[in-house]
């Protein structure tokens, strides 16, 4: 700034306008980044809460969602391990029977699930394993729920 001259240059002005929204946009992506590891965590030790046998089709289901749904986000809803769409949305829930004393889990979907077929359609589904059967229908609902088709 040259002697005389009161306050900072337009360019000036516009250069630290420019460095805070950067600041604020590395504050909102460590922050966001934060949530999502601890919605992750949250999921994962829903999962380690569970009796074996449900534990491990949890995580299974787990496994399916980052491998055919990877832009569905890990967050508990009602303390179910569950994945949420970009909005925030859930999209597929897991809910281990032993919770109300059900002889077996669920594998559920909420209603930003893209699964609408005509009239009628399922939206939950009993999930004793996570196996070679069971493992390619789980991956196309997971893909039809998220508008990846089939």
């Amino acid at each position: 700034m040259a002697s005389g001259e009161q306050g900072f240059s337009k360019e000036e002005r516009a250069a630290m306008k420019e460095r805070a929204a950067e600041l604020r946009a590395e504050a909102k992506r460590q922050k966001s980044a934060d949530k999502a590891a601890a919605e992750l965590q949250a999921v994962l030790d829903a999962h380690a809460a569970m009796p074996e046998e449900e534990r491990v089709v949890a995580e299974g289901l787990h496994a399916l969602v980052l491998e055919h749904a990877p832009m569905l986000a890990p967050k508990t809803w009602y303390g179910f391990p569950s994945y949420a769409d970009a909005d925030g949305k859930i999209v597929v829930f897991f809910q281990p029977g032993s919770k109300f004393g059900g002889r077996y889990s669920t594998m559920g979907f909420q209603d930003a699930a893209q699964l609408d077929d005509g009239d009628m359609w399922p939206t939950s589904y009993a999930l004793a394993s996570v196996d070679e059967t069971t493992s390619p229908v789980i991956a196309a609902l997971l893909r039809k729920a998220t508008g990846q088709g089939a």
